[in-house]
């Protein structure tokens, strides 16, 4: 089976007049692959998949793969608040290749934990491609719990999650329930140092589409037992995190994107441009980890 783990981006979705930017996405995937990212998540949150139609949301996944031609692992983002249509995205991923899906708690209906488990045991019995649960509260409003996620990681292709709750007990607290070899992601660029340290495997990264380099590096000397330099870029990369989430992600990381030339900024509603003052907090950011002049 693929091992998930290290510097996994979140890909941004390049538009180009309100359509894909087929040909920019594909580039931005190549440098991310030549900058040494360890994975790739295309059509996660930070790829405005809300605002995707299914026909753009599959072909940005098949973009994708065709890219990265199996040199790191592609985690398709595959979830919906509705079982049957993460089914459908689910199975699609599995056909286009993708080495696993990243499947989100369902959002905006509140299920029980009960119902929770039975949509990704649902989905998990339909489809035959690992998966990685998405637990992100602050956006489903839907905390799935320990014992859920360990009930959950029974299931022979529930492989791990992407944990976006910030808590830093949790990671500790998972590994208990589910084992050293459920893979714990950190959904939280800000966290992603001490969340490996609590029994962390890697980080699915905001931050990662204009620092890939960097946030690869600060997993790898972490894996190498050197946690000098780990803390070393961890600090050089902390007011970029910051700035990356001083408006609604992906406003913040489509600018940076593209004042560093990596690809178009343009949103689609109701995503919008960042205001001034958050620019300026994006341009000093860049500059303090030493991606801008």
């Amino acid at each position: 089976m693929t091992e998930f783990k290290g510097s996994i981006t979140a890909l941004i979705t390049p538009f180009r007049n309100g359509n894909l930017d087929e040909a920019g996405f594909q580039k931005f995937v190549e440098w991310q692959i030549k900058s040494g990212i360890d994975g790739v998540v295309p059509v996660g949150t930070t790829g405005e998949s809300p605002t995707l139609s299914h026909e753009e949301h599959k072909r940005v996944v098949e973009l994708c793969i065709e890219t990265v031609a199996r040199r790191v692992p592609v985690i398709a983002g595959t979830g919906s608040n509705s079982t049957a249509e993460a089914i459908d995205l689910t199975l699609h991923a599995q056909k286009a290749g993708a080495d696993a899906a990243l499947v989100i708690v369902p959002y905006y209906n509140k299920p029980t934990q009960e119902g929770q488990y039975q949509h990704f045991k649902a989905v998990h019995d339909a489809t035959d491609i690992p998966i990685i649960i998405y637990n992100v509260p602050g956006r489903t409003v839907a905390n799935m719990s320990i014992e859920t996620m360990a009930r959950l990681s029974k299931l022979p292709r529930i492989v791990g999650v992407k944990d976006a709750t910030a808590d830093l007990a949790r990671p500790a607290l998972q590994r208990l329930a589910s084992g050293a070899a459920f893979r714990q992601l950190s959904g939280e660029d800000a966290t992603a140092l001490p969340f490996l340290i609590q029994g962390g495997h890697g980080c699915i990264s905001v931050t990662s589409n204009v620092a890939p380099a960097l946030t690869a590096q600060l997993q790898a000397a972490w894996r190498q037992g050197d946690l000098k330099t780990a803390m070393a870029i961890n600090e050089r990369l902390t007011p970029l995190h910051e700035a990356m989430f001083c408006e609604t992600s992906p406003g913040p990381v489509k600018y940076a994107a593209e004042l560093l030339g990596l690809a178009s900024g343009e949103l689609r509603l109701p995503m919008v441009e960042i205001s001034d003052a958050s620019k300026a907090k994006v341009q000093s950011a860049l500059k303090s980890a030493g991606l801008l002049n």
